[in-house]
């Protein structure tokens, strides 16, 4: 019997995916705990294992990718199109949480005061901490494209330090989201704005931790020469789903942080 060729990748079975499943089952349910008993050492032990799976499951793709070239022009189309399609999933995602915000601060209901903010409750400065929040982000977007550029034209140089500061500034995100946080005079519990401030906000966090590890993978990926000018989708989608949090920061700036206090 004749072998058939085709330019698809049949991937080997691996245990990854099952693994990951049962981890980020054991994170929710561990999540679930720790809200009733206060206990988090099951919570920070499931993501140990998460974090550690997803390590060697990236380590299999890169060296299915760059190595072995498995990935060829059709099985790159299908990556495209699967990341795509996930940040279409993420945009609708934060969408529920704008309908939420407007469905409670157009119409404030009795409980609320009939006001917006409620009573009771005291914004944030949103031309303080959230103002630097939006020109780090800002700024992030713009190294990142750098970097991007410089891959394409070759400049290995500049496209490390651009990468590396990118990264450097989602850290300093993240650090002055929770100064913010620590800063605000209620908590998740105090009504609807307390509840709709801390999901959007701390979700939006969590995608910037995830974004800013994305980001690392790729700079150590970047450091080993993985990348060529004409071969860089692991990057590429990185530099996607950091615009999309960036774009996503900018409408919760604008509505949650100016428009709704």
């Amino acid at each position: 019997m004749s072998k058939v060729f085709h330019m698809y990748h049949m991937v080997n079975m691996s245990p990854w995916p099952l693994l990951m499943g049962f981890s980020v089952f054991s994170a929710v349910a561990s999540l679930v705990k720790m809200f009733v008993l206060s206990e988090c050492n099951s919570f920070f032990f499931s993501c140990l294992c998460a974090s550690y799976i997803f390590y060697m499951w990236e380590k299999d793709v890169v060296r299915e990718s760059t190595f072995q070239g498995h990935h060829s022009s059709r099985v790159v189309e299908g990556l495209i199109y699967g990341m795509i399609l996930f940040i279409v999933s993420e945009v609708f995602f934060f969408l529920s949480f704008f309908w939420a915000f407007f469905h409670s601060s157009l119409n404030p209901v009795v409980d609320l005061g009939s006001c917006w903010p409620p009573s009771g409750i005291l914004p944030l400065n949103a031309f303080g901490v959230p103002l630097l929040n939006t020109v780090v982000l800002l700024g992030s977007g713009v190294t990142i494209t750098v970097c991007h550029q410089s891959i394409i034209n070759e400049d290995w140089n500049l496209a490390k330090m651009s990468l590396g500061l990118t990264w450097g500034l989602g850290l300093y995100f993240l650090s002055l989201q929770y100064f913010e946080y620590m800063m605000a005079g209620y908590s998740i519990s105090d009504s609807v704005f307390g509840s709709m401030f801390f999901m959007s906000t701390g979700f939006h966090g969590f995608h910037v931790m995830v974004g800013t590890g994305f980001l690392i993978i790729m700079f150590i990926r970047l450091l080993g020469n993985h990348f060529s000018m004409s071969h860089h989708l692991g990057f590429e989608c990185a530099a996607w789903y950091w615009h999309f949090v960036d774009v996503v920061w900018l409408f919760l700036f604008s509505v949650v942080y100016w428009w709704g206090s």
